[in-house]
């Protein structure tokens, strides 16, 4: 059996385009399965970059911490309701186990503790957005 690597390419392209953890193409008798490693559980974080183009120049925004990561798909909400003060605000005081957001899935409303005492550096999601299994929603110092 040949495997086309333009396809593999291809999927890994889209990983990486569309955010995704993992993705699968079946053709006839052929299957393949691309996927991105990603733990369950905080990682260290050496460093987190952004860019925002500045007149035609990438600029980068680096903060170092822990990254607390979505344990479910779902959709994120900073806020138990709309209106309501929010879980996470940046520059907060937190401590383990402390809820940091809430991610619904299934009309089932999921609260994400954090997994370190430390002090909000970033989040990484808007409210309302979509979320990956192991995706970081939020980076603690």
């Amino acid at each position: 059996m040949k495997i086309d690597k333009n396809i593999i390419k291809e999927l890994t392209d889209y990983l990486n385009e569309f955010n995704l953890t993992e993705i699968e193409y079946t053709d006839k008798d052929t299957k393949i399965k691309v996927s991105k490693s990603n733990p369950i559980n905080s990682n260290p974080v050496a460093s987190v970059a952004t860019s925002t183009p500045i007149s035609g120049e990438a600029k980068f925004n680096v903060v170092s911490g822990t990254e607390v990561k979505s344990p479910i798909i779902g959709t994120a909400y900073l806020a138990a309701e709309p209106g309501a003060k929010k879980f996470s605000v940046v520059g907060k005081k937190i401590k383990k186990g402390e809820t940091v957001m809430i991610v619904e899935a299934m009309k089932t409303m999921n609260h994400v503790p954090s997994t370190v005492d430390g002090i909000i550096k970033e989040i990484c999601v808007d409210d309302g957005q979509p979320v990956e299994f192991g995706q970081t929603i939020i980076i603690v110092e």
